[in-house]
């Protein structure tokens, strides 16, 4: 028995999120499935650095699974990508310690968040980035998101349905890139909280109208409520963009 390590990247347009789910189509299923047929039939659990909600895209997630099968690792993402519809990839594969785990020894992950920033709307974009029609001024979401750096009770920036009792997390990073009116805001941190990069971006957002004062953003992390965040951007403008790990 070995166990494999595989990157994984996906469009999730078409998708109710990453963790199968009754009756909807998921990229785990896909991915399952997909096993299921590469190994005559036995099931194949396969367990994600975490999930992603319905018509968020990954460029790196990161998965793993056990298999009995002697396939060579360049071979792995060449029989996957047989059997997996066009929107999931596996991007590459390597065998690892059995002890290796996608999710618990994650070290850090990155997210981004796209932005078009432009009051006509483009077609070819609608499912890739959330078209954002009103001017923002990106200096006082940079000024803002000073604040957010660092390690926080993010409790205000993550969705009150979430059961996770600990919400101290850190965020090393948060920048921003603009060109040609597409703003790109990264995310990178120890863990990332449930809906919590689409609320942040939905706050920062705020701040750029000038609808927030930067500062105001310390205060809602002192308050350790929901209430007071801004809005929750939409799902399809956010991107896993890489899982880091520790030497193993």
């Amino acid at each position: 028995m070995q166990r494999l390590k595989c990157i994984v990247s996906y469009d999730g347009t078409a998708y109710a999120g990453y963790q199968v789910q009754p009756n909807k189509r998921t990229v785990q299923a896909e991915i399952e499935a997909a096993l299921a047929k590469l190994h005559k039939g036995q099931e194949i659990k396969v367990t994600a650095s975490g999930r992603t909600d319905a018509g968020v895209h990954a460029k790196g997630q990161v998965i793993h699974f056990d298999s009995h099968l002697t396939l060579p690792e360049t071979k792995w993402p060449i029989a996957l990508n047989s059997l997996l519809p066009d929107d999931v990839v596996i991007v590459k594969a390597e065998q690892v310690n059995t002890d290796f785990h996608a999710r618990y020894n994650a070290a850090r992950k990155e997210y981004r968040y796209f932005i078009q920033l432009s009051k006509q709307r483009d077609p070819f974009m609608r499912n890739y980035a959330y078209q954002y029609s009103f001017p923002v001024d990106v200096a006082l979401m940079r000024e803002a998101a000073i604040c957010l750096t660092g390690t926080h009770d993010f409790t205000s920036f993550c969705s009150a349905k979430t059961e996770v009792v600990d919400k101290v997390r850190t965020i090393e990073a948060i920048d921003f890139t603009e060109e040609k009116g597409l703003l790109v805001i990264r995310f990178i941190g120890n863990g990332f909280l449930y809906n919590m990069v689409r609320i942040l971006v939905g706050t920062l957002l705020e701040v750029g109208r000038g609808e927030r004062e930067p500062n105001n953003v310390k205060e809602i992390l002192e308050k350790k409520d929901r209430r007071y965040a801004g809005k929750t951007a939409p799902g399809h403008g956010l991107y896993l963009w890489e899982v880091f790990y520790h030497d193993k």
